[in-house]
This record gives structure tokens, C-alpha cells and sequence, in this order.
């Protein structure tokens, strides 16, 4: 009689030669290792097999299908949508970092040449100002009864000139040069704020605004560019669902938001690979801005088609639609979205 095991998993015995558990599938040896917690989530996830060139292909050359299949049954043959969508924007944005590091370096350099320049206003521009005024008083005097001005006039007049040319000299370079100063010796940061015209009595929200300012004057910028682009995938996050909810304000009655949520996240999807294309292309060959334009047209070309596709719509109603989609997502959603990611990458930085 052969000996049996027990399951961890469901507790239920079977036979020991099994290598898993015919009741639920778990492995019968527990071999816990570090490379073994993580390759499940990493296979899951990351890998290539025959679903993802089927699914590629479908998503790339027939707009809209794909989405229309999962959401039909037809799941096994094809990458879960979210899987599809993890897989590509981590590839765009790996790819994308290279070409924001090296813009990184070139913001970071014109900054500091920007900081590196004094704020001195030019002493012979400022003599020539005051030379102007004199012989333009000088003539004024000369000429009383061309100009027309009285005595009395001409006091006041002078009074004004001379309080302009006596004013003091404010400016920001002044502060400036204090608050590098006080960077210098490693003042404490209340009086650094201070110098840079924090009050005592400021809010929370202007206390923080004022201490991002300050690090970005002492970093002279370095970094603000990668900083905004972390934001980015945490934008996305967001704005996809957001296309969803318009989608489903122009086909309330075409599916659930789940549905609408399939075709967002290929949609998406399509739209990072054509991006990985584009820059991937751009390495090699300059590609010309009219292409580049007509790369981004083609966008709603294909949500044209993916409409007409997925939600069977008419072709003038897929028409209209996708070109009313694309504009409210292009008015509303993405300046909601840069202003966002500009506001969280300034505060996290």
C-alpha cells in the first residue's frame, strides 16, 4: 500500500509521489526561498509567452478586437489587460528614462547658469538715465514759454526728479546675496526662510512652498526634471480610469464599467508601445516633425476604429465620438494632469 502525504495548503492527503496536490495545485515540498518568493510574481507578470505575441499582434493591427474577445470570453488565448498595460508601461518608461536623464543634465546645466548670473543693474545704462534727465530739466528751464511751465511746476518737478534719482537701491540681488550667505556659513533653515521673505505667521502650505523654493535655489535645480517624471506613472494611474468614465458617458448603455475599463487599459497599452516604437526609432533615424505629428493623429484613427470595433457603433457615430473623446480628454483630463504631476513633483522634491 503506498504511503501518503499531506497537503499544507488544503490539509488533505494524497498519494506521496505526487510532485503537487491534486486537490489545489500547490507544490507537495515547501522550498520557501528568496528566489522563489519573487519568480511566481516576476513569471506572473513579466512573462513572454505565445499570449503576449497572439495579444500583441491582435492589439496592434485590429483596433479594438482584442478588447472585444476578452470581454466576449475568449481570455485564456490572450495577456489580462492589466498584465498587458504593467508590462508595456514599465518597458515605455524604462526606455523613456534614458532620453529624461539626458534632458535632466540639460535643465540641470541651464539652471545653474541661470543662478550663476548677478542681478546687478548696469551703473552706465543708470548714468546716462540721469545725464537724460538733466538736459531734458535743462530745456525745460531754457524755454519757459515754449514749454509753458511755470516756476512752480518746475519745482515740483524737480523735487520728483531728484526723490527718483536719491530713491535706494532695492533689489533682489540684495537678498539674494544674503540668503547666499547665509547658505554659506550653514544657517539654520528659519533664517534662511526668513531671508527669503517668509513671515512668522505663515501657513503650513506657504511654510512648505517656501522650503521646497528654498531647496530648489540651494540644489540650483538639479534633479527637478526626474522628479517629474517619477510622477508621471502615478498620473497615468489616474488618467486611465478617468478615459474610462468617458467612455462610459458616450456608451451608457454598451457594457459595464468593467467593459469600459478593457478597452481604456488596451488602449493605453497601444499607445505606450507606439511610443516605445517611436523612441526606439528616434535613436536611430531623426525622424521628421510631420511624421511625428501625423504619429499623433493616428491616435484617433485607431480609437476610431477601436470604437467602431469594440462597442459595434456606427462609423459616423464612431467618428464623432472619437474625435469628441480626444478633445475633452486633451481639454479637461491632461492640463488637470500636468498641473497635478507639476504640483506633487514640486512638493516631493
Amino acid at each position: 500500500m503506498s504511503s501518503t502525504d499531506q497537503c499544507k495548503n488544503c490539509e488533505r492527503s494524497f498519494d506521496e509521489t505526487f510532485d503537487y496536490c491534486p486537490y489545489c495545485g500547490q507544490e507537495s515540498t515547501d522550498n520557501l526561498t528568496f528566489g522563489v518568493l519573487f519568480s511566481n510574481t516576476i513569471e506572473n507578470y513579466f512573462s513572454i509567452d505565445a499570449r503576449f505575441f497572439r495579444s500583441f499582434g491582435t492589439l496592434m493591427i485590429k483596433p479594438g478586437v482584442l478588447a472585444r474577445r476578452f470581454v466576449d470570453g475568449k481570455r485564456l488565448k490572450y495577456l489580462h489587460p492589466a498584465q498587458f498595460y504593467l508590462f508595456i508601461s514599465v518597458l515605455f518608461f524604462f526606455i523613456f528614462s534614458f532620453s529624461v536623464r539626458k534632458a535632466d543634465q540639460q535643465v540641470t546645466k541651464a539652471l545653474q547658469k541661470g543662478f550663476d548670473k548677478d542681478f546687478v543693474i548696469d551703473s552706465l545704462q543708470l548714468k546716462k538715465d540721469s545725464l537724460n534727465l538733466e538736459l531734458a530739466k535743462k530745456t525745460i528751464k531754457e524755454s519757459p514759454v515754449l514749454t509753458g511751465i511755470s516756476e512752480e511746476d518746475l519745482s515740483v518737478l524737480d523735487s520728483v526728479i531728484s526723490a527718483e534719482q536719491n530713491a535706494p537701491n532695492i533689489s533682489f540681488s540684495f537678498r539674494r546675496n544674503i540668503l547666499d550667505s547665509l547658505i554659506a556659513i550653514e544657517a539654520p533653515q528659519a533664517d534662511k526662510l526668513k531671508a527669503m521673505g517668509l513671515e512668522e505667521n505663515a501657513s503650513a502650505f506657504n511654510q512648505k512652498l517656501y522650503e521646497k523654493m528654498l531647496k530648489f535655489y540651494e540644489q540650483k535645480g538639479d534633479g527637478i526634471l526626474n522628479t517629474l517624471y517619477d510622477t508621471i506613472p502615478i498620473a497615468m494611474f489616474f488618467m486611465l480610469p478617468l478615459f474610462a468614465v468617458l467612455l462610459k458617458l458616450f456608451y451608457w448603455r454598451r457594457g459595464t464599467f468593467a467593459h469600459h475599463m478593457v478597452f481604456s487599459f488596451y488602449f493605453f497599452t497601444f499607445i505606450f508601445t507606439s511610443y516605445c516604437i517611436l523612441i526606439l526609432a528616434n535613436k536611430f533615424v531623426d525622424i521628421p516633425v510631420w511624421i511625428e505629428v501625423l504619429f499623433f493623429l493616428s491616435f484617433i484613427i485607431y480609437l476610431l476604429l477601436a470604437l467602431h470595433n469594440f462597442y459595434r457603433s456606427s462609423w459616423i457615430g464612431a467618428f464623432f465620438k472619437a474625435n469628441i473623446i480626444s478633445f475633452l480628454y486633451m481639454l479637461i483630463i491632461v492640463p488637470i494632469a500636468v498641473i497635478g504631476i507639476i504640483t506633487v513633483s514640486f512638493f516631493l522634491y
